[in-house]
């Protein structure tokens, strides 16, 4: 190395000892958020000449790291790096909402002050499993819960001694999600060169087990309905048959439904956060076409025939645009709240001996067509499931395997017979 090339080095590097080790360290720049200086470090165990030699290479290694941008550039940490992230992301405001839950919980009290750039698989690894021995990352040791951090009596607050509750698997997932979008974008804005999310293992997804209620379960739930209310009988008649999602019924309106055709258009999904409702996209951000039996398209017509007298009633001008299923109370402007129908359909259940919710009416509908022979692909279409029946499958794969059992059972019987040639 030539004298200048050595004194460049000193200038942007140099090694210092540090107890029993050598610690390189070379000038990486400015960082272009904090604007503080930015350098790259590496320790090399040892004192004596082979020591100097290896840190030698080292300072080398990191100068071309510098050189050639490879390295971070900015030590800008995870909890600045997640602010950005979710100013500058699109995602639905339910999502962000249940996103803010982890982050504020979770995710930014066990890292938020960790530099981006020090973040490992490791790290993250080692949160995960903490996270599923205990959702509180305790140490193990014995200590009380105090309800709240103002001076009080443990005996009237109720304080109890703590007791470790692992995290479920699928809240790690979510919380490996969100940590792997944050730093996906920290890669874009060239922040990190590598994104340790990418590599890191997540905890395996719990395969789903979907537990509709059987036919008999069904027609009870469907005939108490209609006993308590037409309306509300047409409701769960319509999630029933169709297998639409909570929000996808909710926020239907009458100009979605050709009752001629027998076609129902799925636009939009209803929502409510902090009490506030409102419209958003599909959960699959798409608009589908579901076909609807002559028995569907009856309740559906008798239906709209009540909501129009009670429009009339009301003195209001029939609006197409109204919502299939309107709040209580003469509210025809508002859809019936989501939460409502899931509360209203659980007593229901319950007061039939029934343990089942809402959502269930969704399996009844996949899993009934698909042992009835209806082809994965269209019951996907119905669902509303995306990668062409990819997630029906992984979903439904026992009701899949016995449709495909029928199948050639039926296939089987329609096979020419084979003379027994023993007796021949």
């Amino acid at each position: 190395m030539s004298q200048s090339s050595e004194a460049e080095s000193r200038r942007r590097g140099n090694i210092r000892q540090r107890g029993n080790s050598l610690q390189v360290r070379v000038y990486a720049g400015v960082d272009p958020v904090t604007g503080k200086p930015s350098y790259l470090t590496e320790t090399v165990k040892g004192t004596d000449r082979a020591a100097k030699k290896r840190a030698e290479k080292a300072m080398t290694k990191l100068l071309a790291q510098a050189d050639q941008q490879r390295s971070a550039s900015t030590s800008v940490s995870l909890g600045y790096a997640i602010d950005e992230w979710l100013r500058n992301t699109d995602i639905q405001a339910t999502t962000r909402h249940g996103y803010v839950g982890y982050i504020e919980r979770t995710i930014r009290p066990a890292l938020g002050d960790v530099p981006v750039n020090k973040l490992s698989a490791r790290i993250l690894e080692t949160l995960y499993g903490q996270l599923r021995r205990c959702r509180t990352r305790c140490d193990g040791k014995p200590f009380i819960e105090h309800k709240t951090e103002d001076d009080h009596d443990c005996k009237e607050a109720e304080c109890r001694p703590h007791k470790c509750k692992p995290m479920a698997s699928s809240s790690v997932r979510q919380i490996h999600s969100i940590l792997n979008g944050v730093l996906s974008a920290a890669v874009r804005w060239e922040w990190i060169s590598s994104n340790p999310a990418k590599v890191a293992q997540r905890p395996r997804q719990t395969p789903p087990q979907p537990n509709p209620p059987t036919s008999a379960q069904a027609a009870k739930l469907v005939e108490k309905a209609f006993s308590l209310d037409e309306d509300w009988g047409t409701l769960v008649w319509l999630a029933m048959t169709t297998g639409m999602r909570r929000g996808e019924i909710c926020a239907l309106r009458w100009a979605r439904i050709d009752l001629d055709k027998g076609i129902l258009e799925v636009r939009k999904s209803y929502t409510t956060l902090r009490g506030v409702g409102r419209e958003k996209d599909t959960k699959t951000h798409q608009m589908r076409r579901i076909a609807l039996d002559t028995e569907t398209t009856v309740l559906l017509r008798e239906h709209k025939k009540r909501c129009q007298a009670v429009f009339k009633e009301l003195g209001r001008e029939w609006d197409e645009e109204s919502y299939v299923f309107t709040a209580s109370g003469g509210k025809v402007t508002e859809p019936y709240p989501p939460d409502a129908v899931s509360s209203r359909y659980k007593k229901m259940a319950t007061r039939l001996g029934i343990k089942t919710h809402i959502h269930a009416l969704r399996h009844f509908s996949a899993t009934e067509l698909l042992t009835a022979g209806v082809d994965l692909r269209t019951v996907a279409g119905r669902l509303g499931h995306g990668g062409g029946g990819a997630t029906t499958l992984r979903v439904y794969a026992a009701w899949v395997a016995a449709a495909d059992q029928k199948a050639a059972d039926i296939l089987g019987s329609r096979m020419p017979k084979r003379q027994d040639r023993g007796n021949g």
